[in-house]
């Protein structure tokens, strides 16, 4: 009986030391799992939709396009894409997703259908040319880490720890020698100390009171092992293994801090969306008639009229409120502010209740508008104007780099609405909502710009055959210049003439029809639609840059009529450039409760 009892107990002890082994294969499974998927995030290998903005890559025989740097967001308004004569960078990044290159080679080679690189170029030093790249991968995430890198800590640590690589590459060939015994031991004890005290402590002030004295060992020790005659071989692999190692976990930290970099950059600040939030529940417990007067300006085209698309409370009162304040007759003033329905009770309120002169606002829902046969087409959806950054291998001589870098704002899909949501109008001024306005501009209207449409500042840095791969078309001035938003003058009678809205929706179609609908589809259309019909506005009337340049001139930003923060880093993020923000937020009022109550004027 009992060997019988015994056999059952081993017949069933086998099947459950079984199901006991998979159930903790199945649990360290998961446990690998649940790490590998944070990481897997946090180095932006995860899939990035395509989306219908384009956000894939097209592969060429000449070039290639990578998705990198857009920022398209309800507040911070800006998208950025790249653009490079050799290798093209588009912008096409949101919040769930930071796709980025693996590809991107250590060293930019020429390509055969670029410009000539200048030989100046050849003796860019390592620094400057990972400095490029990281620029053209990144975009201004390079030039903010820049301007916040901060005196190294922990010096000592690193160094011990540079000193304990460098002790384990050579104790293996050093303990190969019978006649380096004591060298050997004073290695491996020297080894054994700074791993006790790096297991320890992570910082300087952590450290032993006597560590200077086992550095000042280590380093004797090393340069003993260092003047005997040793196979290199090893060595030189624990080396390569190093650099290795150091590379691998740069690039990681980089990947790292970029995308955190474009979180920050796309994600509402706070003190906005309590501001938001806010207004829109008060709207509903609000009620308030506009006046007949006001009515009978939005209509006047005798009037002065200025056209704002924008998502950002802050940003469209900080424009308005420069514009009049700096205006000679601000009762002049007509203000159509054109937003989306989600942020158009709270504008509707905040303009109701705030003054600015005697300039008259009125808030207009583009989704509700009701356009002749456009509905046919597609809804009506607010698209605010777009940035790209440029870059294109130089042709100067005198140029130490091999690539330049131009920011351009450009018109959206929306602009081209423009006649037929102001048919009443024949000319107006539109304004991005990433500028202040800091004189008067009356005498914009005044300006005789002929034949031309579109009064515009030029960008001749960047010419039509910079960006001839991208253009549909071969029929056009390859010299003629770009341009760029923030002030533009815009005819809409001649706009109208030239059926200029009909000539956009064709060549975006085109482009539609060809390669399919890309994030260079603005671009190109808008070069293409405009050309020969820009008014080249003097170089006085505004100052660009202030979202991603930390050399512009203080003494030019002064004087500038209009500066223009377009880039990533706004004035009303954090990441803002600091001795900017001022020109920007004087023209808060901090004397408003609603402001302070959401903690705008910290």
């Amino acid at each position: 009986m009992k060997g019988g009892g015994g056999g059952v107990s081993a017949s069933y002890s086998l099947p459950a030391k079984r199901r006991w082994k998979g159930l903790v294969i199945g649990v360290l499974g998961l446990v690998f799992l649940s790490m590998l998927v944070p990481l897997v995030f946090l180095l932006g290998l995860h899939v990035h939709p395509t989306n219908g903005d384009g956000t894939e890559q097209r592969d060429s025989a000449s070039n290639h396009v990578r998705v990198y740097d857009q920022h398209n967001d309800a507040d911070t308004r800006n998208q950025s894409k790249v653009l490079a004569n050799s290798s093209v960078r588009e912008g096409g990044n949101d919040t769930n997703g930071f796709p980025t290159p693996a590809d991107v080679p250590k060293q930019v080679k020429k390509n055969s259908g670029s410009l000539d690189r200048d030989k100046s170029g050849e003796n860019m030093t390592g620094a400057d040319e990972s400095e490029m790249i990281c620029e053209l991968k990144f975009g201004s995430y390079c030039l903010w880490r820049q301007q916040q890198k901060e005196k190294m800590e922990d010096s000592v640590v690193k160094k011990m720890k540079d000193l304990l690589f460098v002790a384990r590459a050579y104790y293996p060939s050093i303990a190969k020698l019978p006649e380096l015994d004591k060298l050997s031991h004073e290695l491996k004890q020297n080894i054994q100390d700074f791993e006790r005290v790096l297991s320890e402590t992570t910082t300087d002030k952590d450290l032993p009171p006597q560590n200077m004295q086992k550095l000042t060992m280590m380093e004797a020790a090393i340069a003993k092992a260092k003047s005997f005659r040793v196979d290199c071989n090893n060595v030189d692999k624990k080396f390569r293994q190093l650099v290795d190692l150091t590379e691998d976990e740069a690039n990681f930290h980089m990947k790292q801090s970029a995308f955190l970099y474009k979180l920050a950059v796309q994600t509402i600040p706070k003190s906005l969306h309590c501001l938001s939030m806010r207004l829109t529940v008060e709207y509903f417990r609000t009620s308030f008639e506009v006046e007949e007067a006001l009515i009978e300006k939005f209509v006047n085209p005798e009037l002065y009229h200025y056209i704002i698309f924008s998502r950002n409370i802050l940003a469209s009162s900080v424009v308005i409120n420069s514009t009049a304040l700096n205006a000679k007759e601000s009762g002049k003033q007509v203000f159509h502010l054109l937003t989306d329905r989600e942020n158009y009770f709270s504008m509707k309120l905040w303009f109701f209740r705030n003054n600015y002169g005697d300039a008259a606002v009125q808030v207009l829902n583009i989704e509700d508008l009701k356009l002749y046969n456009h509905h046919k087409v597609a809804p009506l959806d607010l698209s605010l104007p777009e940035e790209f950054r440029v870059s294109f291998r130089r042709v100067d001589k005198l140029s130490s780099t091999q690539f330049r870098t131009q920011y351009l704002s450009m018109f959206s899909h929306s602009h081209y609405l423009l006649p037929e949501i102001f048919q009443s109008l024949k000319k107006i001024v539109v304004l991005d909502d990433d500028i202040v306005v800091q004189s008067d501009l009356s005498a914009l209207w005044n300006i005789d710009m002929g034949e031309k449409v579109n009064g515009a500042m030029q960008s001749c840095a960047v010419k039509l055959f910079h960006l001839k791969t991208y253009l549909p078309s071969s029929n056009f001035d390859e010299n003629s210049c770009a341009w760029t938003s923030g002030v533009n003058i815009i005819d809409l009678s001649r706009w109208r003439e030239h059926n200029l809205t009909g000539k956009y929706q064709r060549l975006v179609h085109e482009m539609k029809k060809g390669d399919g609908i890309s994030e260079t589809s603005t671009l190109s259309a808008s070069l293409l639609t405009f050309e020969g019909l820009v008014y080249g506005l003097e170089d006085s009337w505004m100052v660009s840059g202030l979202g991603y340049n930390y050399g512009v001139d203080l003494e030019s930003i002064e004087t500038a009529a209009v500066l223009h923060f377009d880039g990533s880093m706004k004035p009303w993020l954090e990441l803002g450039i600091p001795k900017y923000k001022s020109f920007w937020r004087k023209f808060l009022n901090p004397q408003n409760q609603l402001l302070n109550d959401c903690n705008v004027n910290q």
